[in-house]
């Protein structure tokens, strides 16, 4: 029983995690937009299962790094508030992979959606 409480205790801190994310940093929120828009528009383009997979693994990878940002971003915060050299390249390095996550979203993207488009326009 303490094994179950224990999994379950465990889901409720990580949505909770998300939850924080989501509410805290409007990147987040910003990166939401765009993956509910991406889906609704892939849907409408009548993505195939391969890209239907490559979308979510992209979308996953911003969610992802965005998470690991903002939980990086925090624990410096924690640890110190003044402005130290080595926080600031914790913070820096984090924010960098984030966009780079989003650099590569938009690469997909554009290769995922613009062909389709484009038969959808001039045909």
């Amino acid at each position: 029983m303490d094994r179950k409480r224990t999994q379950i205790q465990s889901f409720r801190d990580a949505f909770r995690g998300i939850g924080f994310a989501f509410y805290s940093q409007r990147n987040m929120r910003v990166h939401a937009v765009c993956a509910v828009f991406s889906i609704l528009l892939a849907w409408y383009l009548d993505f195939n299962l391969t890209e239907w997979m490559i979308l979510f693994l992209t979308i996953t990878s911003v969610v992802v790094t965005e998470t690991l940002n903002t939980s990086i971003e925090v624990v410096v915060d924690l640890v110190t508030r003044k402005r130290k050299f080595r926080a600031m390249i914790g913070k820096d390095v984090a924010a960098g992979a984030v966009l780079i996550a989003c650099i590569n979203a938009i690469i997909i993207g554009g290769i995922l959606f613009i062909p389709k488009i484009g038969r959808l326009i001039f045909s």
